[in-house]
């Protein structure tokens, strides 16, 4: 584990993805995670195929400690709010307002902690209109705009996967980590707000500007014929991905490995802005040149020219890519009961150094003795109990 954010505690209430994507984000920094679930099957992404520990749940809950606790009921709230006391963050995803019902409102644990850094996340925010729907990442990707610029509109359907859910959740651990900095000047916590319809339409701000700065509307076609991004199909039915952008240099050296002096002869493609007119057409005599050869030979004969290339791999072929491998971006889940035994590391490295393992997912209350016995011991004594492996 890396160990950046190893003096930060949190107390994560999230279910599906939003919620347990921020929390993890912030574990595979090194922060004690402590994920608060509803005793018996917990978290309802654990079964979202079978049982109660889905690759699913798996992806999004790795080195936390889990404890299972029912805030109706006098006990286990007390114990909640001891938990608050000590921590330094607080995540929820519930609808707006449900967190109040049972004490876990801003409010509530502003008083118990002063220093707390509260973040909410929700579909369309604390109020307004659409606050109250019921909102998952198909429905955020479609109202924010998003979508739009994402698939061909001749062909719609959605992309995976959960872009929307997972993407949230990057910006709820971005705010928490500027709340926690901020904090360490004021010495005061925060009130964090942030929702998915928020998220995705800064993710797409890009979009957003052209339609202000030209007053057009973007489409899901737009990105990929600016910049002069193709897709192809090679003899062996493999696809094929470069991107050319807006350098004639690279247009001049996709020519050449294609043996494409045609192309270039072709008064359609001889300057970038036709390229950009006539791209369906430019596609298809691509599309046409490619299917001459099987992928293999292409990625070979690609290889002596500058041109920014790519085989589409599946997620098998990744596994096995020499560019993951050497980055070491596949690592032991240590601690497992069950699931899977590799995943993929956090994407960072500090001082040139990574993570070389994650801790597994925890299974339904698999904490919760240890953190109710740590309650009464001193907080700093607290990240002893999740000893964090060499990074190298």
């Amino acid at each position: 584990m890396l160990t950046a954010l190893n003096h930060i505690r949190i107390v994560e209430q999230g279910t599906f993805i939003t919620g347990p994507c921020a929390g993890m984000m912030l574990a595979d920094l090194g922060a004690d995670v402590i994920k608060i679930e509803s005793p018996g099957n917990g978290d309802p992404y654990r079964s979202f195929k079978t049982g109660f520990y889905s690759a699913h749940f798996q992806a999004y809950n790795r080195n936390k400690r889990a404890i299972g606790l029912d805030l109706k009921n006098d006990e286990d709230r007390d114990v909640f709010y001891q938990l608050i006391a000590q921590a330094d963050v607080y995540i929820q995803n519930f609808r707006p307002g449900a967190a109040g019902r049972f004490g876990a409102d801003y409010e509530t644990l502003a008083r118990i902690n002063p220093k707390l850094i509260y973040c909410s996340i929700s579909g369309f925010g604390p109020d307004g209109p659409y606050a109250q729907r019921p909102v998952y990442d198909s429905v955020a990707q479609a109202v924010s705009g998003f979508l739009s610029v994402a698939i061909d509109p001749q062909q719609p359907r959605f992309i995976g996967p959960a872009l929307a859910d997972a993407i949230t959740g990057i910006y709820a651990a971005l705010g928490i980590s500027a709340a926690l900095v901020e904090r360490g000047v004021t010495g005061k916590g925060k009130r964090i707000d942030i929702s998915m319809i928020e998220a995705m339409m800064h993710f797409a701000v890009e979009p957003f500007m052209g339609y202000f700065a030209l007053g057009e509307e973007p489409s899901g076609v737009d990105r990929p014929r600016l910049a002069q991004a193709f897709i192809v199909r090679c003899k062996d039915d493999k696809l094929f991905a470069f991107h050319l952008s807006s350098l004639d240099k690279f247009w001049d050296a996709l020519v050449e490995a294609v043996d494409g002096q045609a192309l270039a002869a072709d008064e359609r493609f001889s300057q970038r802005l036709k390229r950009i007119d006539n791209y369906e057409a430019l596609s298809a005599e691509l599309n046409a040149i490619f299917a001459t050869r099987n992928r293999d030979e292409w990625l070979e004969r690609f290889d002596r020219f500058d041109v920014p290339f790519a085989p589409i791999n599946s997620i098998s072929e990744v596994v096995n890519d020499p560019q993951a491998q050497h980055l070491g971006m596949f690592v032991p889940v240590a601690g497992r009961i069950e699931g899977a035994e590799q995943t993929v590391r956090p994407a960072y490295s500090f001082d040139g150094k990574h993570a070389s393992t994650v801790r597994a997912a925890p299974v339904v209350n698999q904490h919760g003795d240890q953190i109710r016995s740590a309650l009464g011991s001193d907080p700093q004594k607290w990240p002893e109990m999740q000893p964090a492996a060499p990074a190298h």
